[in-house]
């Protein structure tokens, strides 16, 4: 059976609500002609022109009040928003509404109750391959699978929406809140998600815009893999396993977002290249303790770089976490300036055996804890800033040796490895501290206190 793409020539108004199991006049009569749809698109699928839709104007198609049951599929490019009170129910199965045409908008309207089976992808609104430049404005949804999914659609817009996932359900059996497969060029603006797995979860996607984002309550805020060439923007994440997971990509850009007791970590980057960070805020990163939902060993990390290089991480403000920058596994040839490390119980922690210099072009970070001078008075250091020395490493090594973190004995270590450096370790140098914190320009999205 092939499947059409419904294309509007204007025929007539129709303006009276009719009963669900009727088709207007004016959308029977349209022209139709067939398209290229997946071989595997659902045709079983419930057109929503078989639903009692009201005439705005050309293009343009509200659905009234009331409750639609069915799995729903939009295969025409028109308008359709919805009315106060105008629920589409999937019935706890599949997906409650597909996007199939192209240039298509849905807008303003509430979903529900789709199905949970991830393996399947079902999802509330699920986006096909054909349906592109569609926009998903201004809809809410509450389900237990995946909220939106955009299978390889290109010029796709999704914002404003609200998409809340199934807090009973474990946080692996939740779907994805917005989910993108090899979609290029969409745009992911001012969405608040919450109670999911993932936020916004971007895959095999490149040259996207993640815009202005809410994210609370789930494992990642915002979850990239293998995706290059994206902006990460002005998002806000609170009380996620991790606020930013960034993972095998190159070239994003990670500007001016905010993180707020987040869990473990604040930003990772794992394997992530050739990308910038700058002006995010990361606040409050809380420690792992293993309970089986907490990761054990997260150690509460502001940022995160694991076996990452040549990227560059300036003007942003890490406080008053566990551990302020962890770097690791080969990461190395990253430009660290500008960046102010504020109270955080420990500053850094860098595993290797390379010197690895922390200034650029005479600017270093800001160190609440840095005991220097500055007796020029250019808000330059006059002494090297050393986060790291032996005894961090005996102490990343032996961690039962943190109960005598302050006794006298490790005092006494430190004193004798300041005055007798005869074994040094390469490591974290600052050449160049900044005596007052850097500000950074925080344009946080619309509702956020």
């Amino acid at each position: 059976m092939n499947i059409k793409l419904a294309v509007f020539s204007v025929v007539l108004a129709c303006s009276v609500p009719v009963l669900a199991s009727e088709t207007p006049d004016s959308l029977s009569n349209l022209n139709l002609h067939a398209i290229q749809a997946p071989p595997d698109a659902d045709a079983t699928l419930q057109s929503v022109t078989t639903l009692p839709l009201q005439q705005v104007s050309d293009t343009h198609w509200r659905l009234p009040a009331g409750r639609y049951t069915g799995n729903f599929v939009l295969d025409v490019p028109i308008r359709l928003t919805c009315d106060e009170g105008a629920v589409l129910d999937g019935n706890g199965e599949k997906n409650t509404l597909n996007l199939r045409a192209a240039d298509a908008t849905l807008e303003g309207c509430r979903l529900e109750n789709w199905g949970k089976n991830l393996t399947n992808m079902n999802a509330g609104i699920f986006i096909e391959r054909t349906a592109e430049r569609v926009q998903v404005l201004g809809n809410s949804l509450q389900g237990p699978g995946f909220g939106v999914w955009v299978d390889a659609t290109p010029h796709v817009s999704v914002i404003g929406n609200k998409v809340q996932g199934d807090n009973s359900l474990r946080t692996q059996d939740r779907g994805n809140g917005l989910h993108f497969f090899a979609v290029r060029y969409a745009t992911i603006k001012d969405n608040e998600v919450w109670h999911v797995r993932d936020g916004i979860y971007i895959d095999a996607s490149n040259d996207n815009v993640i815009d202005g984002n809410r994210l609370r309550d789930m494992r990642y805020g915002i979850h990239y893999m293998f995706s290059n060439r994206n902006q990460v923007i002005n998002n806000e994440t609170r009380r996620t396993r991790t606020g930013y997971a960034l993972m095998q990509s190159r070239q994003l850009t990670v500007l001016n977002n905010y993180s707020d007791h987040d869990e473990n970590y604040g930003i990772l980057m794992n394997y992530v290249t050739y990308s910038t960070l700058q002006d995010n805020f990361v606040t409050a990163v809380q420690a792992g303790v293993g309970d089986g939902i907490h990761i054990s060993g997260g150690e509460g990390k502001g940022l995160f770089i694991y076996n990452s290089l040549f990227n560059t991480v300036s003007g942003n403000h890490f406080e008053n976490s566990a551990l302020g920058i962890n770097l690791t596994a080969g990461s190395e040839d990253n430009k660290i300036y500008d960046n102010s490390f504020v109270s955080n119980q420990q500053q850094v922690k860098y595993v290797a055996l390379r010197y690895q210099e922390w200034s650029h072009e005479g600017r270093g970070n800001f160190w609440s804890d840095y005991l220097g001078w500055d007796r020029n008075d250019d808000g330059i250091g006059d002494v090297p800033y050393e986060p790291n020395d032996n005894v961090d490493r005996l102490l990343w090594t032996y961690p039962q040796v943190r109960l005598l973190m302050h006794s006298p004995g490790i005092e006494v270590l430190r004193w004798v490895q300041r005055a007798f450096p005869v074994v040094k370790y390469p490591g974290v140098q600052d050449s160049h501290p900044l005596m007052r914190p850097v500000k950074i320009m925080q344009v946080r999205p619309e509702g956020k206190h």
